[in-house]
Formats: structure tokens, C-alpha cells, sequence
């Protein structure tokens, strides 16, 4: 976790108390643990803040678990993204599209969301039942943990399918509560979504300026990439619209080395790293200094992807980088700069969302709504910040199959936009199949529950294939 200063050593212990008693059964917590967190947590607007912005320091802190990398690298090799090196059985399972229900980091991308899910939701309940912080602070808190349980549930439900909608740290109903159909959950994200940008404020004034916190407008790209997901095209417009108006605060950052500094003005919502020496996790293990090794994580950049650019497109000089060991040249995701930190000056923030995603969503939108020059003028602005002309795609079938293009190499090892988008799309098994040949089967497009869930709560139910 992040260090707080003195005055939070008390709510460090307390919001691990909250983190880290879930992992057998979602989220289980014993009662006298809740009214601990409750009377001692969220008396004043410092120890509430310190409650909620320690989720924060534990998703950063993550490893390859989640949200530290976890959702960049296990996507990126399910995909077509990576070539694996590793000879470590649960990554290998990754790439070889053969994962099984015992799989540790399978284990880990179930129970760090939940994990995430149960402390958000003991926020928001203490914050309900609380008269002692103040009412801006309070909206804001609640506005940011609303946020966070959606972005959670939008993790899981993409990566799982139908899950357990979790909206209480009741543990009496959380360890027999039964997957919910993949809608529901998304109504739900839309609506802790909805209620955030009414909650949350318009810039960065209580986080000092850093978008380390997320706004009214991160929770509006969030918001934004649900409702394509959903296929609500004209709402996923209208949102993305009104961050793409909001020119004072956010534009694409020309010079692409600097996508990805800490507060870029492309960034919307950034994680800070928390641990000594390293920015990001992408920068540290991503950033080859020698030939690939056997250990976790082991990968580089796929031919597949590395063919897929187009000549000319700049992000494939800025975006991808290269070492040459004995006769082989290894290429690795280059967006991160940064692999060893020298002193304590940190450079760049894990960012989660950013501005160019909003004009490939809104071009997507446009295009499903036969929008054609709306959507030709957002995806040219994406393209024509990479170097390349203007799309020649002109009607909805070629536009849409440029944008998908122009997502796999603007959006490329992010947070397995990949592995999502194929999955959405139902391109899947036509793209992947001739990759990954006999390993691929479509049941392959879900991961599996882990076993331990299963075990534990008898309302649980196998996905398909496992």
C-alpha cells in the first residue's frame, strides 16, 4: 500500500482489515469487523478519505493480480496480443488458451475484484450511516466508490460472463448469493455510474491536481465504453461527446512518447504506483533488457501485432521498442518509458482510461448508427495523430472494420482491450482460431470460475468447457 502520513497509520490497518478477510467466500467479514470499520473509519472527512483512497493503493499494489498489469498481460496472451516466454504453468495456460479451475491468477482476477467490490461497499455503507463527514466530502467518496464498484463488476462480467452482482458487506447473503445474468450486472454498473457523475466533481481539485482520483469525468468514459458494450449506440455517443466537448480539460497529447506521463492531458483516470524504485509494472517487466527469460512475465510484442500497423503509423516506433540478442530481435510494449526508477521522482501513472479511447468509441457508435463522415472525422483524429491519412473506409462495414483496426493498434496492450473487443464483437473465433489453431475453442472466449468459488458457495455454477 501507499504510506499516509501519521494521522493514517490507524485507518492503513483498518481499511487492511477490510481488504484482505474476502478471499474464501467472495467477500466474508465477520459482523464485529464491520462496526469496527464503522465507528472508527468514517468519523471525519481525513479518515474517510484515508479509507477510500486505500483501495486505490491496493489495486496499484496488486502485482499481476488485477489491476497492477493483471488485466494488460493475462488478456494480451488469451489474445493475439503476446508471444509467451514464460515456462510458468498458470501463464502458459494463458496463452495456450487452455486454462483450468485451479489456476492461480485465475483465482487472482475473481478475488482482487471482489476484494475491491467488498471495500468499496463497506465506503459507501459507513459513509450512509455516517453524520460526522462533511456533505462535500461525503458525495465525493461515495461518487468515487459508486465508480469503482463499477468498474470492478465491468471487469469481472467481461472477463466471466454472468457474476455475482455484489452491492452489500452483508456476508450472510454475499457467501450464497448465485451469479447474475451478464444484463442485470451492466444495469447496475450503469447505474452506480449515472449516480457517480452526479456525485462527483468536475476536475482534480481534491486530489491536488493529479488525476489519480477518478471524476465526473472519468465516471462518464467509463459510462461511455458500457453502454458500446451494451450496444446502446446513441448513449454511448452522447457520453463520449461530452468529454470530447470538454477541450479545457482534456486533448490528445501529440507528442506520443508522452501519452502516458503521470497527468498527461490525454489521461482521465491514472493509478499512482505505490512501490519503491518502479513506476509502473508494464515499465518494470515489460521493458526487455535481454532476451526474454523463462519466468513470469516473459513476453513480447506477437508478429500478428506487430504486422498490423500500418507504414508510417508512428505509434509503432514510439509505442513499440526492440533488443537484439545473438541472431533474434525481440520487440515489447514501449507506451511505459520507465523500468527502474533512479531516486524517488516518479514520471508516469498507470493510466486506466484516456481521451483517445472516447473518439474510437464515439467513431464506433457513429458508425453503428451509419453516421459515416461523424464517424470518419473522429477516427481520423486518432489517425492522423499517429501520422497516417484519413481513413478511406466509407460506409458502416469497412468503418467498423477500421476502427477495430485502429483499436488493436492505438489501444494495444491496455488493459485487454484486445481480448475484450473480440469478445464483444463475436470476432473472436474467426480471428483467433487461425492463431491459436487446435487450442482455440469458442467456449475458450470466457474464463473459467475459479473452483474454489464453487466449492464454497453451492449457488455457483461452471462456465461452459471447464
Amino acid at each position: 500500500m501507499l504510506h499516509f502520513n501519521k494521522t493514517y497509520k490507524a485507518i492503513s490497518w483498518i481499511f487492511l482489515v477490510i481488504s484482505f478477510t474476502s478471499c474464501k467466500k467472495f467477500i466474508e467479514v465477520s459482523p464485529p469487523a464491520d462496526r469496527l470499520v464503522s465507528s472508527t473509519v468514517f468519523t471525519s472527512d481525513a479518515s474517510a478519505t484515508a479509507a477510500l483512497t486505500g483501495i486505490y493503493s491496493s489495486m496499484i499494489n496488486q502485482n499481476f493480480g488485477f489491476a497492477c498489469a493483471g488485466m494488460t498481460l493475462y488478456p494480451g496472451l488469451s489474445a493475439d496480443e503476446f508471444n509467451n516466454y514464460s515456462s510458468t504453468a498458470t501463464q502458459l495456460e494463458f496463452s495456450n488458451n487452455s486454462l483450468t479451475v485451479v489456476n492461480s491468477t485465475i483465482g487472482d482476477l475473481w478475488n482482487f475484484p471482489y476484494n475491491n467490490i467488498y471495500s468499496a461497499n463497506s465506503v459507501i455503507e459507513g459513509l450512509q450511516n455516517s453524520s460526522s463527514v462533511s456533505l462535500a466530502v461525503k458525495n465525493q467518496l461515495l461518487g468515487e466508490a459508486k465508480f469503482i464498484r463499477a468498474f470492478c463488476h465491468f471487469c469481472l462480467v467481461n472477463l466471466f460472463g454472468d457474476v455475482p452482482l455484489v452491492t452489500t458487506t452483508d456476508y450472510r447473503k454475499n457467501t450464497i448469493i448465485a451469479r447474475m445474468p451478464k444484463d442485470q450486472v451492466y444495469q447496475q454498473i450503469v447505474t452506480d455510474l449515472t449516480e457517480a457523475q452526479l456525485l462527483l466533481v468536475n476536475d482534480y481539485s481534491f486530489s491536488s491536481n493529479e488525476r489519480v482520483r477518478p471524476n465526473k469525468w472519468a465516471a462518464t468514459a467509463l459510462l461511455s465504453r458500457a453502454y458500446l458494450y451494451m450496444g446502446k449506440y446513441a448513449e454511448a455517443e452522447a457520453q463520449s461527446a461530452s468529454i470530447l466537448n470538454n477541450t479545457g480539460l482534456y486533448s490528445l497529447v501529440n507528442n506520443l512518447n508522452n501519452v502516458f506521463l503521470k497527468n498527461s492531458q490525454e489521461s482521465i483516470w491514472q493509478l499512482m504506483p505505490g512501490r519503491p524504485n518502479q513506476n509502473t509494472n508494464e515499465g518494470r517487466f515489460f521493458i526487455l533488457t535481454t532476451a526474454p527469460s523463462s519466468s513470469t512475465p516473459g513476453i513480447t510484442i506477437s508478429n500478428s501485432l506487430l504486422n498490423a500497423f500500418e507504414n508510417g503509423d508512428a505509434r509503432k516506433s514510439a509505442w513499440i521498442n526492440s533488443i537484439t540478442a545473438g541472431n533474434n530481435i525481440y520487440y515489447f510494449p514501449f507506451k511505459y518509458k520507465v523500468k527502474t526508477v533512479v531516486g524517488t521522482i516518479l514520471t508516469e501513472y498507470y493510466t486506466v482510461l484516456r481521451l483517445s479511447e472516447q473518439f474510437l468509441i464515439r467513431a464506433e457508435a457513429r458508425a453503428q448508427e451509419n453516421n459515416i463522415s461523424g464517424a470518419q472525422t473522429d477516427l481520423n483524429s486518432i489517425r492522423n495523430r499517429a501520422g497516417l491519412p484519413n481513413t478511406t473506409a466509407n460506409d458502416k462495414s469497412t468503418l467498423l472494420k477500421a476502427i477495430e483496426q485502429e483499436r488493436r493498434v492505438e489501444l494495444f496492450a491496455e488493459w485487454g482491450h484486445r481480448w475484450l473487443d473480440l469478445k464483444r464483437t463475436n470476432r473472436a473465433d474467426s480471428v483467433l482460431l487461425p492463431v491459436k489453431l487446435s487450442n482455440w475453442q469458442p467456449t475458450d472466449a470466457l474464463y473459467p470460475i475459479p473452483q474454489i468459488q464453487i466449492d464454497n458457495d453451492p449457488n455457483v455454477s461452471q462456465n461452459a468447457g471447464y
